[in-house]
């Protein structure tokens, strides 16, 4: 391959050498868009990145760009799609959908809640280890295990801890005199249930973040902050966390993918695509009426939406790792 494109550069610059002798003996080397082009690291390193690319750009972009374009139809059902007239009346039908509203509105509050919950705990605890007390490693450890469930073993996990009649949850709540609740049974509470258990599996990852990045934190800092006067409170808020920002804008998009695989931990946990009433959110419906419905466009009109719901989130980071020339 690397023959075929030096061949191929000979062919559009004309010749090997485009140097010039000089009137002192020496050369003098033409400017050439083309041969700069050409001779970039773009180019020469394009057999290594150019396959993955087209194949990604197809099954990846391509299968988002004919969603886009299904969800401009009225397609439903298993026959032929009809791109004779296209528009965008599943949009209309969503914003005027009651059941999408209420998921969407579920969407946003889980992962909203869940990003600034794991957040506050993964900072908290990255903290407490750093402080260098007894059995870190061990409590890292333990912290981190959950991350490494599945989300269907977590959903039966949870499921079980919930359990109306014998669950732990219950059993706790019930020493200090509250409930039993029905967790994953009262509309009002299954969304919170679902978050509490969300946290439980992913702060140990935000915890693992924000401790990666306490430890390269120069000693000086902390010396000088000290030697300022500033109690332990204070040194952290004004000095430390504000140093905190890259790691806490990068957990903060992974989280967000997390969150939206929520679908997993409700599919799971009920065994189907109609999660508890209170728990509908835009992947869950996006499925049903896909696959249940069989309304494909309109299902097809959810995932775009979701997805650009996704990307309101992911551009400004992706923007912001550009900016400082990360990308």
């Amino acid at each position: 391959m690397r023959h075929l494109l030096t061949a191929a550069k000979r062919l559009l610059v004309g010749k090997d050498n485009d140097e010039e002798v000089r009137a002192d003996g020496g050369t003098v080397e033409e400017s050439s868009g083309l041969r700069d082009r050409l001779d970039s690291d773009l180019i020469e390193s394009s057999p290594f990145w150019l396959p993955p690319f087209l194949l990604m750009g197809f099954f990846v972009y391509g299968a988002i760009a004919w969603n886009a374009l299904i969800s401009l139809t009225d397609h439903s059902g298993f026959g032929p799609i009809d791109y004779s007239s296209l528009d965008f009346e599943m949009y209309t039908r969503a914003f005027n959908d009651s059941q999408f509203i209420v998921a969407a509105r579920n969407t946003v509050v889980l992962i909203v809640s869940f990003i600034v919950v794991c957040l506050v705990i993964g900072l908290v605890l990255a903290i407490l280890l750093d402080r260098q007390i007894r059995f870190k490693n061990g409590f890292r450890t333990i912290y981190l295990l959950p991350m490494s469930l599945s989300f269907v073993v977590t959903a039966q996990f949870w499921l079980w801890l919930y359990n109306v009649e014998d669950g732990i949850v219950n059993g706790i709540l019930g020493v200090v005199g509250l409930g039993p609740y029905s967790w994953i049974g009262d509309p009002q509470l299954v969304l919170g249930a679902v978050v509490f258990a969300l946290v439980w599996q992913f702060s140990g990852y935000t915890m693992v973040v924000y401790l990666a990045t306490l430890q390269s934190i120069p000693d000086e800092h902390y010396e000088a902050a000290r030697v300022d006067g500033a109690s332990t409170i204070k040194m952290y808020w004004r000095v430390i966390i504000p140093q905190l920002r890259n790691a806490m804008v990068s957990a903060t998009v992974v989280l967000m993918v997390f969150a939206l695989k929520a679908f997993d931990f409700l599919y799971a946990l009920v065994g189907g695509y109609r999660p508890p009433k209170g728990a509908d959110i835009l992947p869950t419906l996006m499925v049903r009426t896909a696959y249940s419905r069989n309304e494909f466009a309109y299902g097809s009109a959810i995932a775009i939406l979701l997805f650009l719901l996704a990307l309101s989130i992911v551009a400004p980071y992706l923007y912001h790792q550009h900016k400082h020339g990360n990308l």
